[in-house]
């Protein structure tokens, strides 16, 4: 909207073809992950090798202008569709592996939270590269070297996930070998025969129960306000918060640690969720939110300082 003087309506279109092929790609890219037989496809890690370029490409072309675009030209609203459709799409391919592949590592409950331990430090690297970037281009005011940035950050990141392409290792790895021995393949049909005719059974299990539908509605609300608050952040300060209130620096700092306290909470909370669990540690969260909205609600707007630590926690 800044930068590029897309229109509003150009704008709002875009995000409803994201919003529509958000919806469809992620059942979609899932579905190809479990049933393809194209080793891309099926096993996590080459998703990950091979789908690691494409992400980083994909994250570059938002910020890369086709033209000089004119404000309300029509190609810029092409420009931002692609960009969100070809990102969300390879985030979901890679995103659906590393997942998976996060699970298959290890059974163990306490190799889990090892691994939340080192994918939460992994994370926070990651996110200190948003206060990194507010700091080296000024907060997008020196757009050259913002771009030169995300060049950069896009060059390790695929860098890392091909290094995870090549070297990772599942528990069942070895199962997939054995699958191939002879024999195995009778076995294999059975098990196929039996998945569909329990398929429809499965599944409405699963949609009929309680717990599941309850986590389903939390997860829908939690995701899309990390997702509209996370994309729009800039925006409602911008809106929220006068120009000169906060210096540029002190703005870059807010904007990087909304990224960086999540990382923080979760390494520092390792012990509490070994003794509490998850479901009572989020519950509080939830409190914890709710009780700081209605603090800043009471307080009103016109407190600035106030709100910017709102907005960054």
């Amino acid at each position: 909207l800044n930068k590029y003087k897309i229109s509003e309506g150009a704008f709002h279109q875009s995000q409803m073809v994201y919003m529509v092929w958000n919806a469809v790609n992620d059942p979609l890219f899932g579905y190809l992950q479990d049933n393809s037989k194209v080793p891309c496809c099926s096993q996590r890690r080459l998703s990950i090798l091979y789908g690691a370029p494409l992400y980083s490409l994909a994250f570059l072309i938002a910020w890369f202008p086709w033209r000089s675009y004119s404000p309300d030209d029509w190609l810029c609203g092409v420009h931002l569709t692609v960009a969100l459709c070809a990102f969300d799409a390879l985030l979901t391919f890679v995103l659906l592996a590393q997942c998976a592949l996060f699970a298959e590592i290890s059974s163990h409950h306490q190799s889990r939270l090892r691994l939340i331990k080192y994918n939460q430090v992994a994370s926070l690297i990651g996110s200190s590269s948003v206060l990194f970037c507010g700091m080296v281009s000024q907060n997008m005011e020196n757009f050259p070297a913002f771009q030169t940035f995300t060049v950069l950050i896009a060059i390790l990141s695929c860098i890392c996930m091909i290094y995870t392409g090549l070297h990772s290792e599942t528990r069942f790895d070895n199962k997939a070998s054995e699958a191939a021995l002879p024999g195995s393949s009778d076995q294999a049909v059975d098990q196929t025969g039996c998945s569909f005719a329990t398929l429809k059974m499965m599944t409405w299990q699963i949609l009929t129960n309680r717990d599941f539908q309850l986590f389903v509605l939390m997860n829908f609300f939690q995701v899309f306000l990390l997702a509209f608050f996370n994309n729009f952040t800039m925006i409602f300060t911008e809106q929220l918060i006068p120009p000169d209130v906060l210096p540029s620096l002190a703005k870059s700092i807010m904007y990087g640690a909304g990224f960086i306290f999540p990382q923080l909470l979760v390494l520092s909370s390792q012990r509490l969720l070994q003794d509490f669990g998850y479901y009572k540690i989020i519950l509080f969260t939830f409190y914890l939110e709710a009780g700081m909205a209605v603090v800043m609600l009471l307080l009103g707007a016109q407190h600035y300082y106030f709100l910017a630590f709102f907005v960054t926690i």
